[in-house]
């Protein structure tokens, strides 16, 4: 990476290790009202039985993990981290949890079968380099599954979207102007589906290796 990514990925882990204290409360409402269903329609997708998680935060999807798979996850903060293994333990969870910046991921080529986001590449600096490397840990068929929030195409949304991505990237970390399908396809991936959950901002993507 160049040293201005290197820049921005340090100054989001820092972020995140300062919301992680509060960042349960702070989502607990839009959780309960809408993740967790989006969640609950995530998970019967994945397909195992090498399962990475990237952006395990402070482990909300861990309950969802398939008992049989061998789930690793991964964040860029140790503060996210630390709320995810506890979430693990209190769970009886074998998951492999790890500290890792998905733009250089630590693993070998073609190692997971499924690989899954939720809500992470909003904070992602470089989001092409970091599906690249996702895509080269998958294995030939694999699964990319993402839930993200994308810009809008709706003009005087997208721009009321713009206009304040710079306050809620420095409240909460997230961009709320990317054009992830973009990004994804860019990277060398056929979108097979994308389906919107909440008018066209919060979307479910499918994609496989072209």
């Amino acid at each position: 990476m160049n040293a201005d990514t290197d820049k921005i990925t340090e100054a989001t882990r820092r972020r995140y290790d300062r919301l992680s204290r509060t960042y349960d409360l702070m989502e607990w409402a839009v959780e309960r009202r809408a993740f967790e269903g989006y969640r609950r329609r995530l998970w019967p997708l994945v397909e195992g039985p090498r399962i990475l998680e990237v952006g395990v935060g402070t482990g909300k999807n861990i309950p969802y993990y398939p008992t049989a798979a061998d789930v690793t996850a991964i964040d860029l903060s140790p503060g996210m981290l630390a709320k995810a293994r506890r979430v693990a333990t209190e769970l009886g969870s074998p998951v492999d949890l790890r500290e890792m910046d998905v733009q250089e991921l630590d693993f070998p080529d073609d190692e997971f079968n499924t690989v899954l986001t939720t809500f992470v590449f909003c904070s992602v600096p470089d989001a092409v380099r970091g599906l690249s490397e996702i895509r080269r840990v998958l294995r030939p068929g694999g699964r990319l599954l993402m839930l993200e929030h994308v810009l809008s195409t709706n003009p005087l949304l997208s721009r009321a979207m713009r206009l304040v991505n710079p306050m809620v990237l420095r409240m909460m970390g997230a961009n709320i102007d990317r054009r992830t399908r973009e990004s994804i396809e860019a990277a060398g991936f056929l979108v097979e589906d994308e389906t919107d959950l909440w008018l066209d901002i919060v979307k479910l993507f499918k994609a496989r290796i072209r």
